[in-house]
């Protein structure tokens, strides 16, 4: 027989979607906040010749530029106020899940609950401002000296420059920041995935367009397209699958008597992600090989430019096979070093232990997190080969079948990891305003009997 939430959810409907006022007003927001930070994509950062910096941003988008400038929407690629992004918030928050690890301060703040996470957010925003600060100041030096064959990127270079620069461009990141905890608070979603969701997707009208394009042209085959639609289809099927599956392992709480009744004895379980790591190691292993074509666009291609440097762009270059390996390597790398951040298998094992739970068949304690280790090992070793296909399939298809292939493996884990826990949100908000139906009717029904 179906459980009372199973059968909430098979009735929800599009009627009980119009009744929910407050799931509107939050998606409503959602949407105002998203619209703002795509116009704020598209305002200009002051001083800067955009004919001039277009032609010099071509030259480096096949570095680390690109990638970030695909996170941002195109925001780098024409420099406007939001250019740095959302980018040193996840950076900050990443350092400060590391320094969690290490730190015993930071860990103890974590054990303390809501107090203990407010203090570790604020000192995440304290950090993206120093890193937003420091990366503004490295772009507009940057930006000064970047010239191209119709002149230079900056209109007027100099100390102003600079400053109006740092400026501008961190108080846009905060800008985004304090927009992300918005949505996150008064939306729908994970404020700062949906900012990096909405500045993804807004380029693919412009690449189908390019897509289209290049059929009418003739430059690539009907075929081509055909094949490029069943494997976006196929990833994306296995991105949901991958990301949905879990272990789930048995929970069991003894039973105790209190007085003359009986507590405890039922069981639950405890889930454990496939992919643990999330988009991190794809986007950590990324940052890694696109350095050297990052370096050598800013030296140029001219004789100037060193050997090594000319040997790392021969390597290490897109669709090569020793970049495809070092690729494939460090995001196994990744995959295992974030998933050992996350989860704490002792940890886990001694809240286990003080809340009166057991795995069934397996000693409470240093034998329920040995076990604990063993599995996340295992989930590790599929969940790593799962990404590492997703994220290198669409570099081989590119680089050897010139398959139009826009998005990477990256992108399309981002956008539907996004999709997916979006509408899981919906979906809770849904079954808790059912819920609150189905009390007020028993409640009319308790006052009039």
């Amino acid at each position: 027989m179906a459980s009372a939430a199973e059968q909430l959810a098979a009735n929800i409907n599009f009627g009980a979607f119009a009744k929910a006022e407050e799931l509107k007003a939050r998606i409503w927001f959602t949407l105002g906040a998203l619209i703002v930070a795509r116009v704020g994509a598209y305002i200009p950062l002051p001083g800067i010749d955009s004919s001039a910096f277009a032609a010099i941003f071509s030259q480096h988008s096949g570095g680390v530029l690109g990638m970030v400038d695909m996170f941002a929407g195109g925001a780098i690629s024409r420099m406007t106020v939001f250019a740095l992004g959302i980018m040193p918030y996840i950076s900050a928050s990443i350092i400060m899940q590391l320094l969690t690890s290490v730190s015993p301060t930071l860990e103890a703040w974590k054990k303390e609950g809501e107090s203990g996470r407010k203090k570790i957010n604020q000192f995440t925003r304290y950090g993206t401002v120093v890193l937003a600060v420091v990366q503004s100041f490295g772009m507009a030096k940057g930006l000064q000296s970047m010239a191209g064959p119709s002149g230079g990127a900056v209109i007027d270079p100099g100390p102003m420059f600079i400053f109006v620069t740092v400026v501008t461009l961190t108080g846009g990141t905060l800008f985004l920041m304090w927009l992300g905890e918005q949505i996150t608070a008064r939306g729908i979603g994970n404020g700062i995935s949906l900012i990096i969701f909405a500045g993804i997707v807004s380029r693919l009208p412009t690449s189908l367009g390019q897509l289209l394009e290049q059929l009418w042209a003739g430059s690539i085959s009907g075929l081509t397209v055909l094949l490029f639609a069943v494997v976006a289809v196929a990833a994306i099927t296995g991105i949901v699958f991958f990301e949905r599956a879990q272990r789930r392992l048995i929970v069991q709480y003894p039973k105790r008597q209190v007085g003359n009744r009986m507590f405890g004895g039922e069981s639950s379980h405890l889930p454990m992600k496939l992919n643990a790591s999330g988009v991190i190691p794809p986007i950590f292993a990324s940052s890694i090989l696109l350095l050297p074509l990052t370096v050598a666009g800013f030296y140029g291609t001219g004789a100037d430019t060193p050997t090594w440097l000319q040997d790392a762009m021969t390597y290490f270059g897109h669709g090569r096979p020793l970049y495809i390996v070092s690729y494939i390597a460090l995001i196994v790398f990744f995959a295992f070093f974030y998933t050992a951040i996350v989860f704490n298998p002792d940890d886990t094992a001694e809240n286990l232990k003080k809340h009166g739970g057991f795995l069934p068949g397996i000693r409470p304690g240093k034998n329920t997190a040995e076990y604990f280790d063993y599995v996340l090992t295992r989930l590790t070793v599929v969940g790593a080969a799962y990404l590492a296909v997703i994220c290198a399939l669409p570099e081989v298809l590119i680089a050897n079948y010139a398959m139009p292939f826009y998005f990477g493996g990256t992108s399309l884990l981002i956008v539907v990891s996004v999709t997916m826990d979006t509408v899981a949100q919906i979906h809770s908000h849904l079954l808790a305003h059912q819920y609150e139906g189905l009390l007020k009717k028993s409640k009319l029904k308790g006052r009039r009997g």
